[in-house]
């Protein structure tokens, strides 16, 4: 089998979310094509998707509530899924906050139409034949929301640049999903939802 030598580009257009296969090995990075905007990472095995990484299982073994280069992701079963191989971007990613959904929206006075990344992680797990009857938590890169001394979250606009990049190694065969945060009733993405992308890059990269 020839080795894969070339980046496999898959466009996640603004608020929509698609998914990947990257195997064992492999390389994997979400691009923020425009700047400022938030992704929803959420990962799965392979063989399992109701093993999925776990934002609650990752602090509990890093002792932190952000990620961090070097760092594992592990499943809800403790086991790891990917590692935060490198970032170009000014590192501001978040694990507390669930993704946006229906609810969330309905809340905030949307539309009941309005698109959200529990229901886009769904539709891109349906594209490859899978189901899962929960909404994990996902990793939200590019999203900053800091805490202060009083335990208090603030929601401030992504300060990521056009072409900044958060690379993952997967650490078993996983099925990747990224939604493009459709979020604009709250500020983090500046208001307008923009496009991300994932790069599987080549084996020899």
């Amino acid at each position: 089998m020839n080795p894969i030598t070339a980046v496999e580009r898959t466009v996640v257009p603004a608020r929509e979310a698609r998914a990947v296969r990257v195997p064992q090995g492999r390389r994997v990075s979400v691009v923020d094509l425009e700047g400022g905007q938030v992704g929803d990472v959420f990962a799965f095995a392979a063989d399992d998707v109701t093993e999925h990484l776990s934002a609650s299982h990752t602090r509990s073994a890093t002792n932190r509530l952000f990620p961090a280069v070097g760092e594992r992701f592990f499943t809800d079963r403790r086991r790891p899924i990917l590692t935060l191989v490198s970032d170009t971007s000014p590192g501001r990613h978040d694990m507390l906050i669930a993704a946006c959904d229906p609810e969330r929206y309905a809340a905030l006075g949307a539309q009941p139409s309005h698109a959200s990344c529990a229901s886009n992680l769904h539709r891109a797990l349906a594209s490859m034949g899978l189901a899962l009857p929960f909404t994990p938590q996902p990793v939200n890169v590019f999203m900053r929301i800091p805490v202060d001394e009083e335990g208090r979250l603030d929601w401030l606009p992504a300060v990521s640049r056009p072409g900044d990049a958060i690379t993952f190694r997967a650490d078993m065969d996983c099925v990747l999903v990224v939604s493009a945060c459709p979020q604009d009733l709250v500020d983090i993405n500046g208001g307008v939802p923009t496009s991300l992308a994932i790069d599987v890059l080549p084996e020899s990269d």
